[in-house]
């Protein structure tokens, strides 16, 4: 059995222990957070030991084997090295870190310790995606042109009023590491590096230190030409995440109100039937098994097989390092506008 403990115990944690309940060989086994009241409901509602610190949490449970930060992600780097110092593998929420700084911070820590170490970017899993991907892998598009990722989403104000360190640099983010995070992931994951980025990125509706609105321009080391717009101002709930893939013999599109359907396939390969049909078949379930159920199943399995993650703390840095590309350019084009 991999026993597993959990740090944080806000929203995002409810997934994890969810996601622990239905991975066969896992089990949750302590719980921390330095909030009493969340804390007690929690442990009463799982039966987990519960501990106000994680340093507590690492020192007395003799069973723990990973730990899943759920924390605010400016607490992510501290908390996931001090995990893995003390030879407990991790699970770590989007995004790895804040600063590239402090996601090489955990990428030293983990392979020094020699734990395995994964993050949560569960779009990967979505079976569309996945359709996508082996789409690529087999050249069903041919030679791609360009490439985009849209995240048209709503997150009202009291989104950001409901805690003080939401929409902070140094504590959460801004759209970029927050939610456009996961389609950067995909970006990276199907066409591979970057090479040049120009990009623009404010704070324009909401009330809030980070931005709220990116629009970037990407190279690809492979030539391939991208796109990213990334929103939290939509007026009254999420509209569109999409991925769409433009190749000289074909095109897929990845969209809905989340990346989670085909709106667009079309192939030199494919008969419209069979394209129809495929369209047909991710619409019976866009879901699949849910993405954090995947990542825990993975981790468990990675535990018993020794072998790394399938989303590794490289992985995320990646996502992390492209984040902060795209606000450089970003603050570089706006000092050389206002010179």
């Amino acid at each position: 059995m991999i026993h597993y403990g959990i740090a944080g115990c806000g929203h995002i944690a409810a997934k994890h222990i969810e996601a622990i309940r239905r991975t066969e060989g896992a089990v949750l086994t302590a719980i921390c957070d330095p909030d009493a009241k969340r804390l007690h409901e929690t442990a009463d509602s799982t039966g987990a030991a519960a501990y106000a610190t994680l340093g507590d949490m690492l020192a007395q449970e003799t069973k723990l084997d990973v730990v899943c930060i759920c924390t605010p992600s400016g607490l992510h780097a501290e908390m996931a090295v001090m995990a893995a110092r003390s030879g407990k593998h991790v699970v770590i929420e989007k995004p790895l870190a804040l600063t590239v700084e402090d996601g090489e911070w955990i990428v030293k820590a983990v392979r020094q310790s020699g734990v395995k170490a994964a993050v949560v970017h569960p779009n990967r899993y979505r079976p569309a995606v996945r359709e996508l991907k082996a789409a690529l892998d087999r050249g069903l598009f041919g030679r791609l042109g360009h490439v985009s990722a849209v995240v048209r989403w709503n997150r009202d104000q009291a989104y950001y009023d409901q805690a003080a360190w939401r929409g902070t640099k140094a504590m959460d983010g801004g759209v970029l590491m927050n939610q456009a995070i996961h389609s950067l992931d995909l970006l990276l994951w199907l066409f591979g590096s970057v090479r040049q980025v120009t990009a623009v990125a404010e704070t324009r509706i909401r009330r809030m230190e980070a931005e709220d609105t990116a629009i970037a321009l990407l190279r690809f080391e492979n030539g391939v030409l991208g796109s990213v717009e990334a929103s939290t101002t939509l007026y009254g709930g999420n509209l569109e995440e999409s991925i769409s893939v433009f190749g000289e013999d074909g095109y897929g599109v990845i969209g809905g109100k989340t990346a989670s359907w085909i709106r667009h396939w079309r192939c030199s390969s494919m008969s419209p039937e069979e394209s129809e049909a495929l369209i047909r078949l991710i619409e019976a379930d866009p879901y699949g098994i849910p993405g954090h159920e995947q990542m825990i199943r993975d981790m468990t399995a990675a535990i018993r097989e020794d072998r790394e993650p399938s989303v590794t703390v490289e992985d995320g840095l990646r996502s992390v390092r492209l984040v902060q590309d795209i606000l450089d350019s970003a603050d570089k084009l706006a000092a050389e506008m206002e010179g």
